[in-house]
Formats: structure tokens, sequence, C-alpha cells
């Protein structure tokens, strides 16, 4: 059986939850979501937790039964406490900054690159530690915003310019040797 599909999804306060077959919606603090499983998965909600089961040990069921509680266990989190990502803007000269809601990238090109937030994410940039902030109650989006800022400036292998991931290790190449 999956360790992960088998363990309860518990519902924090102040978490509303909505299962019709098998569509889920969650509702909280933070915003709502809503989403279609696969109608395989028996989603049910019992003393305060959800529950997902799989009709058989197929392996297809089985990939899904992880997935779907996976699944329903992030939505849960994001409406009641939310998800960041953290991004690190390294190079001389490479700076961010927010003009109003849009983020603002000045990142070595010929002009500044503007990203716009989708609705539910939020951007924060801190100069002193050079780091740009996402949050949201959406882990896809917040992760996919994270990688399309990221996708502006990569960063390079020689001298680590460019926008990564806060915890993200780079692997360093040396330079030309020179003549001897």
């Amino acid at each position: 059986m999956s360790r992960i599909g088998r363990m309860p999804v518990v519902i924090p306060k102040g978490v509303d939850i909505e299962i019709k077959g098998s569509h889920v919606r969650v509702k909280g603090p933070n915003g709502e979501l809503a989403r279609t499983f696969p109608a395989a998965m028996k989603i049910e909600m019992e003393n305060g937790e959800i529950i997902v089961q799989r009709p058989t040990d197929e392996s297809m069921h089985r990939a899904l039964h992880g997935m779907t509680r996976a699944l329903i266990n992030n939505m849960v989190v994001g409406v009641s406490s939310g998800f960041e990502k953290k991004l690190e803007v390294n190079g001389v000269g490479y700076r961010a900054e927010l003009s109003g809601k849009t983020l603002v990238l000045h990142v070595g090109y010929s002009h500044p690159v503007m990203i716009e937030p989708p609705e539910g994410i939020v951007f924060d940039w801190d100069a002193r530690s050079r780091q740009i902030k996402i949050t949201g109650y959406d882990k896809e989006m917040v992760g996919q915003v994270a990688a399309n800022i990221r996708r502006v400036r990569p960063p390079e292998p020689y001298k680590g310019k460019g926008i990564k991931y806060l915890e993200e290790k780079l692997r360093r190449k040396a330079g030309k040797a020179g003549k001897v």
C-alpha cells in the first residue's frame, strides 16, 4: 500500500472542504482551490480528515493513490498557510525592484524585464539580501512563476551570475588555463 496515499489529510480550522464525487473544492483564509481527480479514486471525509482509497492494486491505481492524496494535502496547506519560493539575484549591476505589484528585473539586458504576478501570487524584493520571494496559495503556480523568473537569466557556470533558487547549488567550472 502507498505510504503517502494511506495517510489521512488533517483539515485545520478555518478550512471548508466540499467533496462531490471526484471533484474537491477547498476554501480557506488565503483563497479557494478546486480540482477534479481521477474517478477511480474514492475520496471521503471522516472525523475532520480526508481519506483517499484506491479500488485495486494495479500499478496505475497505486500511482494515482499517492498523487491524489498529495495534491489534496497541497490544496489544504495552500489555503491555510500558503507556499513560498525564494530566488537569489547574483551579478554586478544585477538587481530587481517592485513597481506596484510588478517585478522589474535589471539583469544585463538592454531593457528591464517586467513580470506581472498572476492572480494569487505576491512578489517581495529584499535589496539587502538580494532575494526575490514569491508567495501564494497554489503550490503549482508558485513553482511555475519561480521557474519563469529564473528562466529570464539562469545562472552561468563560470562566475555564477544570474537568478538562482536560494537552496540551489551551482556546479562551477574553471576558466581558461592560459599559456604557460
